[in-house]
C-alpha cells in the first residue's frame, strides 16, 4: 500500500461510491496516510455482515494501517463496529463528508474520540463538498440525500437522515464544469431522487431541475436519472421525457412489489395499477423508453399468489432490467416483526424473478440487432447504449467517447457491435 494514498473499500450504492471519491479528495488534501477507509452499507443485515467481513480481510492485508469505518452501517450500528478490535475510528455519514474531520483524523487519529457519529436526523443540509465527477466515462452528481419516507423494510433513512436537496444553481455549475472537462454523460443521483426540491424555496420538482440543466448546459450530450419513485414523478419531468433527446430513455424504478397488499405492508406510496399506468404513459411519450426496477422476493406475509403478481408485473410494466433482492430481515425495521417467509421459498422466488428478468433483457437485446445505437464507451472493449444495454466492440475504442455502433448480434447479456466515431457536432 502506498503510504501517501489511503486504501478505500466501498460497499453498497452509487451514492456511496460518489462519497468515497469525495472522501478520497479530502483525505489526500488533509495529508492522511497509511490508512484504510471502509464505506459500509446497511441496506440489509447481510450487507452489514459483508462490511464486517471486508474490514477483517483488509486488516489482515494491512496490519499496520489505521482502520477507519464509515457509511450507513457505521451510522446505524456504531457499537457493532466499536466492538471490532480491527477498527480504530468510526465516522458517521455527516462526519465523513466534512473536510475538517479528515484534517483532524490525519493529525490526531490516536487522540480523538473513537466513535464520531452524531444524530443524522438533525442534519438539514447536504454536504457542501462536491467533486467534479469520477471515472473516465460518466460523472455522478449528488443532488439529494436522505429520505422522508419510512418503508417498513428499510433502515436507510436512519443512516442517511431526512431528505435534503442541493440547490439547482449549485448542480448546474457543477455540471458545466464536468462538461468543460470532457464528460459526455452525467447521472443525477440521490437516496430519494424524486423528493428533490421539497426543502428548497418555492419547492421545485425534479423535472424543473432536469429542464434547467438541459437548458443551461446545452453542450451536455447525455443526462441520465438514477432510481426514482414513479408515484412522485412530476409533470415537468414527464414533459422532459417527451421532448428532451439529451435525457436518456432509461428509468430505473423503485417498485419493490407487484401486489397491492404487499405494497401496503411495505408502506409504499403506490399501488400496482399506479406503476402500470406510469410505465404506459412514459412509453406513450417516449416509445423507446426502457425500465429497470427493484423488486423484493419473499417480503413477510407474501403468499404464492402475491408473488405471482410481482412476477406478472415484469410483463405488465414492460420491464427490461431487474434488480432482484431476496428479502433479508433487517432488525430495527417494522417488517422484521412481521411473519417471515420460509428461506427456501424466498430463494426460489428470487430465482424465478431473475429468470424472468433475464428473459426480458434478452427480448430487448434481440430487438436491437441490425440497428445503430449511440454508445458511451466505458472501457476499450465495452460501452452502454442510451437504454443502458451493455455493448462489446469488435475492436478496442477510446474510453469516455460517444460513438455510433452497428449492432451485429447478442452475446449472452450483451450486444456485439462494430463502431464508428462521430464528431462533436453529430452528437
Amino acid at each position: 500500500m502506498d503510504p501517501k494514498t489511503p486504501t478505500f473499500a466501498t460497499l453498497g450504492c452509487r451514492l456511496n461510491a460518489y462519497e468515497s471519491e469525495a472522501m478520497r479528495e479530502m483525505a489526500r488534501d488533509a495529508g492522511l496516510s497509511d490508512a484504510v477507509i471502509v464505506n459500509t452499507c446497511a441496506v440489509t443485515a447481510e450487507a452489514v455482515r459483508k462490511s464486517q467481513k471486508e474490514i477483517r480481510r483488509l486488516r489482515r492485508d494491512n496490519p499496520n494501517a489505521k482502520m477507519i469505518v464509515t457509511g450507513c452501517a457505521a451510522q446505524t450500528e456504531p457499537e457493532r463496529f466499536a466492538n471490532m478490535p480491527e477498527v480504530d475510528l468510526i465516522l458517521g455519514n455527516t462526519e465523513k463528508m466534512a473536510p475538517e474531520t479528515w484534517k483532524q483524523t490525519a493529525n490526531f487519529i490516536g487522540e480523538t474520540e473513537r466513535v464520531q457519529v452524531d444524530d443524522i436526523m438533525s442534519v438539514t443540509e447536504t454536504a457542501g463538498h462536491l467533486i467534479d465527477g469520477f471515472g473516465r466515462h460518466r460523472a455522478y452528481v449528488q443532488v439529494q440525500n436522505g429520505c422522508d419516507h419510512r418503508c417498513t423494510f428499510c433502515i436507510i433513512p436512519f443512516g442517511r437522515g431526512n431528505s435534503r436537496s442541493v440547490p439547482a444553481g449549485v448542480v448546474v455549475d457543477q455540471i458545466k464544469r464536468l462538461v468543460d472537462r470532457g464528460f459526455n454523460e452525467v447521472v443525477l443521483t440521490g437516496v430519494d431522487l424524486t423528493s428533490w426540491g421539497a426543502d428548497l424555496p418555492a419547492a421545485p420538482k425534479l423535472g424543473d431541475l432536469v429542464r434547467r440543466i438541459l437548458k443551461l448546459v446545452p453542450d451536455l450530450p447525455r443526462l441520465r436519472i438514477s432510481s426514482i419513485d414513479s408515484i412522485e414523478v412530476d409533470p415537468a419531468l414527464m414533459e422532459a421525457i417527451a421532448t428532451e433527446p439529451h435525457l436518456m430513455p432509461h428509468l430505473h424504478l423503485s417498485l419493490q412489489a407487484g401486489d397491492d397488499m404487499i405494497l401496503k405492508r411495505m408502506k409504499r406510496r403506490h399501488l400496482r395499477d399506479d406503476a402500470i399506468a406510469f410505465c404506459s404513459e412514459a412509453k406513450s411519450l417516449r416509445p423507446d423508453m426502457t425500465f429497470g426496477a427493484d423488486i423484493i422476493a419473499g417480503f413477510p406475509t407474501e403468499t404464492d399468489a402475491m408473488f405471482e403478481n410481482s412476477l406478472k408485473l415484469v410483463d405488465d410494466c414492460d420491464l427490461t432490467w431487474l434488480h432482484v433482492f431476496p428479502y433479508s430481515r433487517r432488525p430495527g425495521t417494522p417488517a422484521a416483526r412481521m411473519p417471515q417467509v420460509n428461506g427456501r421459498a424466498i430463494k426460489d422466488r428470487a430465482r424465478r424473478l431473475r429468470a424472468k428478468g433475464e428473459a426480458a433483457a434478452q427480448k430487448h437485446l434481440q430487438a436491437q440487432i441490425g440497428t445503430r445505437q449511440m454508445v458511451l464507451t466505458e472501457s476499450p472493449g465495452m460501452g452502454r447504449t442510451e437504454h443502458f444495454a451493455e455493448v462489446h466492440f469488435d475492436q478496442p475504442q477510446a474510453e469516455g467517447v460517444l460513438l455510433s455502433a452497428a449492432i451485429l448480434g447478442v452475446d449472452g447479456q450483451s450486444l456485439a457491435a462494430t463502431a464508428e466515431h462521430l464528431d462533436k457536432n453529430q452528437l
